[in-house]
């Protein structure tokens, strides 16, 4: 007995001193990528409204829709997502690997230094040095930047592994290891290809799926996936379904997404067989996504009433089932049958939604619940507002893809048929651009309520820091 508890004891000190040196670097990235969720949801309010009501602040060059469209998307994948994506999975591979956080100023100086990149490209699109290339609209000196920045993540990432004091490597290393060395490649062959001479015209139409898509694919989703693998278990207090099923899901995303990008050039100038191949990699990931579904399911049976006190558990079975969902539809979006109907419509805008707002911001969310409280030493401060945050979320997302789903299906099939005048199509669309703006507000509130939760717990910490205390509820699991 005595032995246990010394283990015990030895085990906390461990978690403890992790959390120290993790502390500094993650807390100053999630920081970070929340500032960069208000900017990004400003401007998608504004890009929102502007679908229906074309005179709001028609008069603002730098806030037009061709602008503010791109600066909130870019804004939302390299400033929010990124940073946040990036504190959580340093977070999850000192946890994992039992080591302390390497090159922790290092890290601080990355996350300096991304920001001041960020707002650099975002100020550039503004002004109309965009791109105009998808996901890729910030000027390439600031994508060189971003490139290089994240060597240096590479770089704590191996050490971290390498220096891990545990034998067993688990599966959500496996996701975290697979997200930290794709992204640098994906990121620099795409700018390389895309703002070199190496494509252009239709191949350069197809290097820019090949790049969008993947970015979800194999940078935020493992990261996701990793999370959730990680938490589900770990709040319940139970292992995960099965280990070899989680393996196999790993694997199968990594040989058949990158595959899948050019499902979105159905029926463009390319080539049949590129095409095709996209449309048959899409299909075979049901495979990861049937697996992944299984083992968070069978892993939460019979502990699905901890959804009612567990924040994190809450968004990351949020996460989780999205993550499902959008898969699923993604695959059939690609069947020649379905693409031709949704195809340059508001439906396409709704399905990239479901994965990277239902699945990946959730799961940040859930993630960011559980890791500031064990950072800072301080509880979260309203239970009843992270409630609020969870539903005005959660509802303004579903009523967010609902609403295009069904105005982009009509939108679609108005637009095959060549009797019904454009100006009709677009009139029938208004009511589901309008849910979309309500939507827009409803999340925009539940984006505020965390940053106002967030900004008091780290006010709370740096007012407090000489007092070395932990919360009677770590994680904010209430």
């Amino acid at each position: 007995m005595g032995d246990s508890e010394t283990d015990l004891e030895r085990d906390a000190q461990s978690r403890k001193a992790i959390d120290a040196s993790a502390r500094l670097p993650v807390v100053f990235m999630m920081a970070s990528g929340v500032f960069w969720l208000l900017f990004g949801t400003v401007l998608a309010f504004i890009a929102s409204f502007k679908l229906h009501s074309p005179w709001f602040l028609a008069d603002q060059a730098w806030l037009t829709f061709g602008r503010v469209r791109p600066a909130h998307l870019n804004t939302m994948i390299y400033g929010w997502a990124s940073m946040t994506g990036i504190g959580v999975l340093l977070w999850l591979q000192a946890r994992l690997s039992r080591v302390r956080v390497p090159l922790r100023k290092s890290l601080i100086a990355v996350g300096v230094v991304w920001n001041f990149a960020v707002l650099a490209g975002t100020v550039a699109i503004l002004a109309g040095g965009s791109t105009s290339v998808e996901w890729l609209e910030f000027p390439p000196w600031v994508a060189a930047i971003l490139g290089a920045l994240f060597v240096v993540v590479m770089a704590a990432s191996v050490l971290t592994f390498v220096r891990r004091n545990v034998e067993h490597v688990y599966v959500s290393q496996w996701y975290l290891f697979g997200a930290v060395f794709w992204f640098p490649f994906l990121y620099i062959a795409g700018n390389l290809v895309i703002h070199g001479t190496g494509a252009s015209g239709v191949a350069e139409a197809t290097a820019n799926w090949w790049y969008a898509h993947n970015v979800l694919g194999i940078w935020f989703t493992p990261i996701g996936l990793a999370a959730a693998y990680y938490f589900i278990p770990k709040v319940i207090g139970r292992p995960i379904h099965s280990y070899y099923l989680s393996l196999l899901g790993f694997w199968t995303l990594a040989l058949f997404y990158n595959w899948a990008g050019t499902h979105h050039l159905i029926g463009g100038p390319i080539p049949l067989w590129v095409q095709t191949v996209g449309i048959v990699a899409s299909m075979m990931m049901f495979i990861p996504v049937i697996t992944v579904a299984i083992n968070h399911h069978m892993t939460m049976v019979g502990h699905f009433d901890k959804l009612e006190y567990s924040p994190t558990l809450r968004f990351i079975v949020f996460g989780a089932m999205s993550y499902t969902l959008v898969s699923v539809q993604g695959s059939l979006t690609a069947l020649r049958v379905v693409n031709e109907t949704t195809h340059f419509t508001h439906y396409t805008i709704a399905h990239a939604h479901l994965g990277m707002y239902a699945f990946v911001t959730m799961v940040l969310f859930g993630s960011m619940y559980y890791i500031l409280p064990r950072l800072t030493g301080r509880e979260w401060s309203s239970g009843p507002l992270i409630r609020a945050h969870f539903w005005t979320t959660g509802l303004g997302m579903v009523l967010y893809w609902v609403g295009l789903t069904i105005g982009g299906w009509i939108q679609g099939q108005m637009l095959k048929n060549p009797d019904i005048a454009f100006i009709e199509i677009v009139q029938t669309t208004l009511p589901y651009l309008w849910s979309r703006s309500f939507a827009a507000a409803l999340m925009s509130v539940g984006h505020f309520i965390f940053a106002y939760l967030v900004g008091r717990m780290l006010y709370e910490w740096a007012t407090d820091r000489g007092k070395d205390r932990l919360p009677p509820m770590l994680g904010g699991d209430q």
